[in-house]
């Protein structure tokens, strides 16, 4: 096809377009003007859009500038009918056709996910027993995660089937998804001097298989305190004031005796809530060992750490009897909290 017939094509779509909109009285003749011309399917631009093709490779960039100039062109007519019509009243309605005192659509609001609210209230009573939050990275070395914690290569705790340890990370020394927020205090011990309030609070990663009491990703909530002169009384007292607050004065602690590395001595420690007793998590005496890892003198300052999981506490709180209710997703579940 010639360059001249493909001009004279859109030359005679422009005219008739210009002849068509020039008749429009209202918005329905307007949209029935543009389908006939403008119309992604049918249109008569879209069959003349088809002539490019056959146009040689020379007069391609020539006919392509053209078919544009006559789009912009009929376009910018259909918007000058559009704001015709408008402003003599034909396509919308008055101010004073809309009645302001009827009620608006009420906006849903969301509000903060229960797990969420969980660790919100830990830090607020941890807040007033002097405690400051603190956070760390999710991906972990050993050294933080295990060596520094007392945790020898050779313990099960380390097993590659225990641990979400990271496949581009084939080193010497390869990372890790922290299994404990332990590893938030061994960061902070080693930047900071005694005596240190703390309690980390945050995602942790296990290859557990989800049932109602487990779950590979979940929140932990881990308390230390280092300070000269500190026993198992102020851990025990801690913990107390602890459970009191969060789930109601009525509730009771109770200590047995358990085995953890960094810990020394360990105890697991349970809540009666409810008429029943809850295992919760463990506490002890943060071992000598792990002071002198990161510098503190054990001959000088002592100290506790606690740790137990906000999934659980959460459950308990709320009456959750399975914890995957947490991460479903399920908009009528949250919607309770």
């Amino acid at each position: 096809m010639a360059i001249e017939s493909f001009v004279a094509e859109l030359e005679a779509f422009r005219e008739a377009a210009s002849e068509s909109l020039g008749r429009v009285a209202d918005g329905a003749g307007l949209e029935q003007a543009r389908i006939e011309f403008l119309g992604a399917r049918s249109g008569r631009l879209k069959a003349i859009q088809k002539l490019l093709s056959g146009l040689v490779a020379t007069d391609r960039p020539a006919g392509g500038r053209h078919f544009n100039e006559a789009k912009a062109a009929v376009t910018a007519l259909l918007a000058d009918v559009q704001e015709r019509l408008v402003g003599g009243g034909a396509a919308r309605p008055t101010a004073d056709a809309i009645d302001v005192t009827l009620p608006g659509d009420p906006v849903r609001l969301g509000h903060v996910h229960p797990i969420t609210q969980t660790i919100r209230r830990v830090q607020e009573i941890m807040a007033r027993l002097g405690f400051e939050s603190v956070d760390g990275p999710e991906v972990e070395d050993q050294w933080h995660n295990f060596e520094a914690l007392a945790i020898p290569a050779e313990h099960p705790a380390r097993d590659p089937l225990d641990n979400f340890y990271l496949a581009v990370a084939r080193g010497a020394d390869p990372l890790l998804l922290r299994s404990q927020t332990s590893t938030v205090q061994i960061r902070v011990m080693e930047n900071r001097r005694p005596p240190l309030r703390i309690v980390s609070l945050g995602r942790v990663y296990r290859p557990d298989t989800a049932d109602a009491t487990h779950y590979p990703m979940f929140h932990q909530v881990e308390g230390l305190l280092i300070e000269p002169g500190t026993t198992m009384a102020h851990l025990k007292s801690v913990l107390r004031q602890l459970a009191s607050s969060f789930l109601g004065g009525d509730v009771h602690v109770r200590y047995r005796p358990s085995f953890f590395p960094f810990t020394e001595p360990s105890v697991e420690f349970d809540m009666q809530w409810g008429g029943r007793w809850i295992e919760m998590g463990g506490a002890g005496m943060v071992d000598p060992a792990v002071l002198a890892a990161v510098g503190y003198d054990p001959d000088e300052v002592s100290g506790f750490a606690f740790g137990l999981g906000v999934e659980r506490i959460a459950a308990r709180r709320y009456g959750v009897a399975d914890i995957r209710d947490f991460y479903r997703n399920d908009v009528r579940f949250l919607r309770q909290f």
